[in-house]
């Protein structure tokens, strides 16, 4: 039995490059809260947050940036290079993170809770959960995706892979194990079997969440199942330069969620979102003409509003191009403010809209809640 009565949390861990975040969105699809404790711990450590000052103190002024921000890059010199320096760390930072996914467990609506973090056992997070779920890729795996997606060297790459404890040891420590250097659809296949036998009690959870609205409408999150219906809505309504196929959707689905609004059962708008690090974020928006734009929006918006608020969500980000940015009072009737990165007034902000905002979109943005989950103390 987990730590936090009445709700079911599932461990997920796995090395660097193993695909963790990939296969907790796939178990956010079937109805998880996901938390990725890696991602609380660097806003741990952003200025502001507790553990600013301790970092500084401890790694000296020299780990700061121009702006007065933790430079990640600078103190992952230290700390990936020193057993000692990595450990200083982690005494500042893993209390701190402990107290934050705390505080979203307890809040949390959804019964049944995914819980990333790298370093799940050697911080004792395991010991507080159900089931301890592991990824595992190959070695050479683990490289091509670092070189690939972050554009890492060889060298790099594997001296980073060298720096953490060995797979096996993870491994050893599983319920269940992810293998996830295949396809998706494979990788789907065993998070679903994994989900059915760790969690047997959500079965009946697994239809669709369905929200009646006015006007016969209805907004539901999609499912993997329905990969083919929704490009071949995409591809009915977008002027695309490719033929989206569902095998696309599917992947999609591994770094995003999409809200489906239909009509008499009718698919007529989508919205693709995704929440990572406390900030939710939409960079896709699919409808269908002969349904005003505004109360397409305005179903969607509100609806990701709400699950995004229950996540503990601190911001919205819409990365609107620019032929639907010029509908100025729709974005400003939902409460949505056009801005640019530098107006966002939290640095964690303005990394997410770094890295997530497509080329040519116009950013708009809506404060959700006034409290930090991560705040001074």
């Amino acid at each position: 039995m987990s730590a936090w009565q009445g709700k079911y949390v599932i461990g997920l861990t796995g090395n660097i490059a193993t695909g963790k975040s990939v296969v907790r969105k796939m178990v956010e699809h079937l109805g998880a809260y996901g938390i990725d404790a890696d991602a609380l711990g660097h806003r741990a450590i952003a200025r502001g947050a507790p553990g600013y000052e301790a970092v500084v103190d401890h790694f000296g002024k020299w780990v700061l940036s121009p702006d007065g921000q933790i430079d990640r890059s600078k103190l992952s010199l230290v700390v990936f290079s020193d057993a000692d320096a990595m450990a200083r760390l982690e005494t500042i930072v893993h209390p701190l993170v402990l107290q934050a996914v705390d505080m979203l467990i307890r809040h949390s609506r959804e019964m049944v809770i995914v819980l990333e973090a790298i370093k799940l056992i050697e911080s004792g997070l395991k010991d507080k959960c159900d089931s301890t779920w592991v990824v595992y890729a190959p070695e050479e795996t683990q490289v091509a995706r670092l070189v690939q997606k972050r554009g890492m060297s060889d060298i790099t790459a594997r001296q980073r892979i060298a720096a953490q404890s060995p797979q096996q040891g993870k491994i050893d420590a599983a319920d269940i194990i992810i293998r996830n250097d295949k396809s998706f659809d494979d990788t789907w296949q065993q998070v679903f079997a994994a989900w059915l036998k760790v969690v047997p009690q959500t079965e009946a959870g697994l239809t669709e969440q369905v929200k009646t609205l006015a006007g016969q409408m209805s907004v539901q999150r999609a499912r993997p199942k329905q990969a083919m219906e929704i490009a071949e809505f995409i591809n009915r309504v977008a002027d695309n330069q490719r033929t989206i196929k569902s095998e696309d959707i599917i992947a999609w689905l591994g770094e995003k969620a999409f809200l489906l609004l239909k009509r008499q059962e009718k698919l007529v708008g989508i919205i693709g979102w995704q929440v990572e690090n406390l900030i939710a974020r939409v960079d896709d928006i699919y409808w269908e003409a002969e349904i005003t734009f505004s109360d397409v929006m305005k179903a969607l918006l509100e609806e990701m509003e709400e699950a995004s608020r229950n996540l503990q969500c601190e911001i919205a980000l819409l990365f609107i191009p620019p032929h639907l940015a010029i509908q100025t009072q729709v974005w400003a009737s939902l409460g949505y403010k056009e801005g640019n990165i530098n107006s966002l007034s939290t640095r964690a902000w303005q990394e997410a809209a770094k890295e997530s905002m497509p080329p040519g979109c116009i950013l708009f943005y809506k404060i959700l809640r006034k409290d930090r989950v991560l705040r001074p103390v």
